[in-house]
């Protein structure tokens, strides 16, 4: 059995597809061995026949529709067997030794969900996309040390998430704590899978060792995008709803409201406020869905201190973020 699954969802990534997987097949010696499976979300640009013409050793999984990131990235982690599994953006070139690092450095950390791997700017590959995840109590996430050149991050670290554009992750841990939500469709979804590894006492790692250049923004068309600020809005209000407890709820709630409040005058710049609030609201009826409501993670006191240290970790974030640290 192979020790690693590659996943990549795809949805019309044609133009990226053939760099990103001769990168991924050129990770040199001493590589644990691995496969690599795409999951396909409907693609009507020629994205699978290029795969099965030029890397036939890539098992593809065509679904007949876009179903969106978690759905796709959970129908590959499903077919697989491996113990680990890395999921990858198609919007990716990554360097020599990423499958490697990112494999030692989770297999090395028994208590470790997943590894983030360094993430670098496609046309400024000197500069950081990310370094793991950070969340904070303005109900705010964010790329660590995005934009700050990649040298000042060069030390492994915790990080509240990986960014699931490219990480590795304990398979064993999904039957625990579940698979990625398709509430979700896109955007936040790797967050909130890294919020209930934590609930669960599981940790979320960077690893500056393995790389992977991004292009970013690849499916939705830009960083900044009516669609992406009504979905992400909403999966934000959802995030926090399923996750904390109501006393975390309340505790938190003033730090809250001024996170929304400042994102409403943000997208509010960008011409996109109406978005920005026609998602809020998605986002409440999404929670209190029938599906919202099943997937709301009970609180057990055995997970107390987990919360507790979940909670220490939203205030140093918030003080991380306006340190710009």
């Amino acid at each position: 059995m192979r020790e690693i699954t590659v996943v990549i969802p795809n949805y019309n990534g044609v133009k990226f597809l053939r760099e990103c997987l001769q990168a991924l097949f050129g990770q040199g010696d001493g590589t644990p061995e691995y496969e690599v499976v795409m999951v396909d979300n409907g693609s009507t640009d020629g994205s699978i026949a290029l795969v099965k013409r030029e890397f036939p050793q890539v098992r593809v999984i065509s679904l007949p529709e876009n179903t969106g990131f978690c759905h796709a990235v959970n129908v590959g982690i499903r077919e697989s067997e491996s113990p680990y599994i890395i999921l990858l953006n198609n919007d990716t070139k990554v360097r020599a030794g990423f499958i490697g690092e990112l494999y030692r450095a989770i297999n090395g950390r028994r208590g470790a969900f997943s590894v983030s791997a360094r993430m670098l700017l496609w046309d400024r590959p000197e500069l950081l996309d990310g370094a793991g995840d950070r969340y904070c109590v303005f109900g705010w996430a964010f790329a660590r040390g995005k934009g700050q050149p990649a040298g000042a991050y060069d030390k492994a670290a915790e990080v509240f998430s990986a960014c699931a554009g490219a990480a590795i992750y304990r398979r064993r841990v999904f039957q625990e704590i579940g698979f990625f939500d398709e509430l979700h469709f896109a955007y936040l979804e790797d967050l909130d899978i890294g919020y209930r590894a934590r609930i669960h006492g599981y940790r979320n790692y960077y690893e500056p060792k393995a790389e992977v250049i991004h292009y970013g923004s690849a499916s939705s068309g830009s960083r900044y995008n009516e669609f992406k600020a009504k979905l992400a809005a909403a999966n934000n209000i959802y995030v926090i709803g399923k996750n904390m407890p109501l006393l975390q709820w309340v505790w938190n709630f003033p730090f809250l409201l001024t996170g929304f409040f400042v994102k409403f005058l943000f997208f509010c710049k960008k011409g996109m406020g109406g978005s920005y609030l026609k998602g809020l609201k998605a986002g409440f009826g999404k929670l209190f869905s029938e599906d919202g409501r099943n997937s709301r993670i009970r609180f057990r006191w055995a997970n107390l201190g987990n919360y507790l240290a979940i909670q220490g970790q939203l205030y140093a974030n918030a003080i991380r973020f306006l340190k710009k640290s």
